[in-house]
């Protein structure tokens, strides 16, 4: 993990000059964000940070300070997967309309992304085609011609667009073949060059072999043709450790996504080893049965088709042509009596290790059994030698290179049936496969050990594997991920499987490799599907038969009913006041360790113009006008926004609370902004939680317990990999067994801080049972009713006013403590928290809330005699006084002690 480290100690002055203009700049391009005419012509919307990528490239070419620079030479490292053709497309265009280029110049040094390309950015009739059916900017249309060579003569509103490999390129320029382009062609017109995989193109910089320096002085001799040439060039892979690479593309790198950050924003499928030790034969039939169950799953579950592809990664061709000899072998003599005997066989084995998705699939074949007959035939089918792509012709070229492009590239396409590939190549550049969910490594060579370059190989190849399938769900599409972590759809429809050899030294070089490249994975086990039960002796208790659980009505909201900011529980009377060290110590701007005099603080007016306001608006996606009118629909146009009714923001003062050692000159322009952008970002996310189409009252509905607290099943979390994960996780989460008759589950699946609740209350129950017959804990597991249409109605919701605040999504509170004598019934509302408690302070003020306006809560029925009850937080070692707040409410009184147990 070393040389992570070191790679993120590396200076790089251009991106990091950038992200400082990014926050500071207060002249035009300040408001700049990505033009209509980008978005209105593409088919994707940008994801956030590709709006940075091209704002960051536009601050290149347009910011004062780089004004006499001529920043003619940059480079994006985005992760695989990121949609980098997708900025290649917008950069087009942008170019064409703000700078005047007409002439491209795509180089890339495989057909196979060449020939991607060409669908992406040319080919109208291509599912892959990334702009729409017109292109049309300012009214005229705009037509991109694919040319050999760009004309002398340009017409206006025309694109010239040459794809090209480098090596045809390189020809061209040091041969200078009949009707070719040389290096005088490329300078009477300006160019941008487009260098994808841009990692190949530094060969020379890494070495000075002849033949490969050529490529590097081919596109310098290009670029520097005319001054106003750019290159632009686009990787996920760029070896920053070494010396003369880093030399080379230190003041170029313009803006960098890293695969991590591209995880944790939920673009790909989650990431499960499949680790066994049966034969390849065995294997094989594992995952035509696992791929089968993917397709089925989505129909029976959800009525969404996909179509799950397989991948078989061999050693060597040989191995691999073999391979798929037997696979076809397996296929034919597949019967519903072979079939039965396998399942039965690798039942008998299975273990605690093995993988649960395959013991799910076991399932689903033996609940079928009356249907055997037709899924085999289906498999049969499905998995029929003529839906089988060997991709094994050639050893040396990618796996787009191999006569399949059309095929390997379209497999997301319906009418495409090809459902498994063989091949030695790995995953290659330019192959974006989204449908990909399973990928077998074949123990064919014994000779080929599990080396760490190996191994990383195979890590990247399942990093470039793990793109997410933005399948229809309910008739939407999404690219990011839609379930719960460990749920079953989500080990089912967004995970990818990497089948793998159970060989340990193998095994510990590739969990190294996909933590170096910090690729959160973890091993599917048989383990984490635990079932949660409702005691038996509970079902026989009163409670459980005539009892309930109250949650608030909720009813609809119009959208006329958002007037103004304060219905969106925002302040927008009363001046806004920001402490100065949460202000800047959040965004970097003063050491963690400065520790200011507050004791004698005042408020410092914050002075600002119009250009700071529409630098803010603009830095932050949310006040874009397209999104703001979904949350704000009354709203007319954006500068409405700062209008009376809603900001209000020239009729209000801006104040921050500085330690009287600062003067009143003090705050620099850059201080200013993110004052106010903090303020903003504030502000989005009270409207954000302000709207729902329903809110809550002070109504209470009772919930019959025996049909809303039932027996469900829950996953713990299991990864290996990745200090994202590691190191940000929570508190681990474990499966308790609770004897205790009052905790009406037979376990729990909960983490430390809700253990120690649990066991705090257990300690009290004694002295709750002196003033109540029937007491009981009951855990609200978000888990019970996920996929019941009951689920959305056990929730909390705000009511009432006075909210700090507003908050219309609802919450579930963890926990109940229910309560009952002859007289009523008591119910508390508890929710243990270990992190994010400023985030969600606003559930513990509803809590608290509840507490104090008894006279708003009304009941369904009024003869009931309930009382709803809410408590602060539990955190560990209950620094908040929870338990104690418990005794009051339940005892009038403090319990007689107070554990002292962490």
């Amino acid at each position: 993990m070393s040389k992570q480290k070191s790679k993120k100690q590396l200076s790089l002055p251009l991106f990091e000059e950038l992200i400082r203009l990014n926050a500071s700049m207060l002249d035009e391009e300040a408001t700049w964000y990505t033009p209509d005419y980008i978005t209105e012509n593409m088919i994707h919307k940008f994801r956030y940070y590709q709006d940075a990528a091209l704002r960051f490239f536009h601050y290149s070419q347009t910011g004062k300070e780089f004004r006499y620079r001529n920043i003619n030479h940059v480079l994006f490292n985005m992760a695989t997967g990121s949609g980098k053709t997708d900025l290649m497309a917008g950069l087009i265009l942008y170019l064409f309309e703000e700078h005047g280029y007409q002439n491209f110049l795509f180089l890339v040094n495989t057909n196979g992304v060449l020939n991607k390309t060409i669908d992406n950015l040319t080919n109208k009739a291509s599912g892959k085609y990334l702009y729409t059916e017109q292109i049309e900017v300012d009214g005229n249309r705009i037509d991109i011609q694919r040319v050999n060579s760009f004309p002398s003569n340009q017409s206006k509103n025309t694109i010239y667009l040459k794809l090209a490999t480098v090596q045809s390129v390189v020809s061209d320029i040091y041969t200078h073949k009949e009707n070719s382009m040389g290096e005088e062609d490329y300078a009477k017109n300006k160019v941008v060059i487009l260098g994808d995989e841009a990692h190949h193109y530094s060969a020379s910089t890494k070495s000075e072999k002849e033949t490969e320096q050529s490529w590097e002085k081919a596109i310098s001799t290009i670029l520097n043709a005319r001054e106003d040439n750019r290159l632009l060039e686009f990787t996920a892979t760029i070896d920053l450790e070494n010396k003369n690479i880093y030399e080379k593309y230190k003041d170029k790198v313009l803006y960098r996504y890293a695969l991590d950050q591209f995880i944790e924003d939920k673009y790909s499928k989650y990431v499960k080893r499949i680790q066994s030790s049966n034969t390849d034969l065995d294997n094989m039939l594992n995952v035509i049965l696992l791929s089968e169950y993917r397709r089925r799953y989505a129909f029976e579950q959800h009525k969404t088709y996909i179509k799950p592809v397989v991948m078989f990664k061999s050693q060597r061709i040989d191995a691999s042509n073999e391979a798929n000899e037997k696979f076809n072998d397996l296929i034919d003599e597949l019967s519903v009596a072979s079939l039965k005997e396998f399942i039965n066989r690798q039942e008998q084995i299975i273990t605690e290790e093995d993988s649960e998705t395959l013991a799910l699939a076991y399932l689903y074949y033996r609940e079928n059994n009356e249907n055997l007959a037709e899924i085999v035939h289906d498999i049969k089918r499905e998995f029929a030698s003529n839906r089988i792509i060997n991709a094994n012709d050639t050893s040396q070229s990618g796996i787009l290179e191999k006569g399949y492009y059309e095929a390997l590239n379209s497999l997301e396409s319906p009418t495409n049936l090809y459902r498994v590939i063989f091949a030695v190549a790995k995953l290659t550049e330019g192959w974006d496969v989204l449908n990909l969910y399973d990928i077998v490594r074949l123990s064919d060579d014994p000779k080929v050990s599990g080396t760490k370059a190996t191994t990383m190989s195979e890590a990247q190849l399942i990093g470039r594997g793990a793109r997410y399938n933005p399948f229809l769900l309910k008739g939407e599409r999404s690219f990011q991920r839609r379930f719960e972590n460990g749920s079953v759809d989500s080990l089912i429809l967004e995970t990818i499987h990497y089948h793998t050899i159970n060989e340990p030294q193998y095994l510990k070089n590739l969990v190294d490799s996909l933590d170096e490249m910090n690729l959160p994975t973890g091993k599917d086990t048989k383990n984490p599907l635990l079932d949660v039960k409702v005691k038996s002796a509970f079902k026989k208790t009163n409670v459980w038969k005539y009892g309930k659980v109250y949650y608030n009505e909720t009813i609809e909201v119009s959208d006329d009913y958002y007037s103004s900011l304060d219905k969106y529980g925002v302040d927008n009377k009363s001046d806004i006041v920001i402490p100065y060290i949460s202000s800047m110590q959040e965004l970097g701007y003063r050491d963690g360790e400065i520790r200011e005099d507050y004791s004698n603080a005042y408020n410092l007016t914050v002075e600002f113009d119009q250009r700071y306001l529409n630098k803010v608006m603009s830095r932050i996606s949310f006040y874009h006008f397209n999104n703001l009118k979904k949350y704000i629909p009354l709203l007319k146009t954006r500068e409405e926004f700062f209008d009376e009714n809603w900001l209000n923001i020239y009729n209000r003062t801006v104040y921050v609370v500085v330690p009287r050692t600062m003067g009143s000159n003090a705050l620099t322009p850059n201080e200013k902004l993110y004052i106010l952008e903090k303020y903003f970002l504030k502000v989005a996310k009270q409207i954000k939680s302000g709207y729902s189409k329903r809110r809550g009252t002070g109504k209470f509905i009772g919930y019959p317990i025996k049909e809303y607290i039932s027996n469900y099943r829950k996953r713990k979390p299991n990864y290996d990999t990745s200090k994202m994960v590691l190191d940000g996780a929570p508190q681990k989460v474990d499966r308790y067994v609770i004897n205790e008759d009052y905790f009406v589950y037979d376990c729990a699946i909960i983490n430390l801080t809700e253990r120690q609740l649990i066991d705090r209350i257990t300690e009290r129950v004694a002295e709750l049972k002196e003033n109540y017959s029937d007491v009981y804990l009951i855990r609200m597991d978000e888990n019970m009713h996920r996929e019941s249409a009951k689920n959305h109605k056990l929730k909390l919701h705000q009511f009432g006013h006075g909210h700090d605040e507003i908050h219309l999504e609802g919450f579930q509170p963890d926990f109940i403590l229910y309560l009952k004598n002859e007289d009523y019934c008591v119910q508390i509302f508890i929710e243990p928290k270990g992190r994010n408690i400023a985030e969600e302070q606003w559930k513990e003020d509803l809590l608290t809330y509840i507490n104090e306006n008894e006279a708003e809560i009304t009941f369904e029925d009024e003869t009931e005699d309930v009382k709803i009850k809410g408590v602060k937080f539990y955190t560990m070692n209950d620094e908040r006084n929870a338990v104690k707040q418990i005794g009051e409410i339940a005892l009038g009184k403090e319990f007689k002690s107070l554990s002292i147990q962490s």
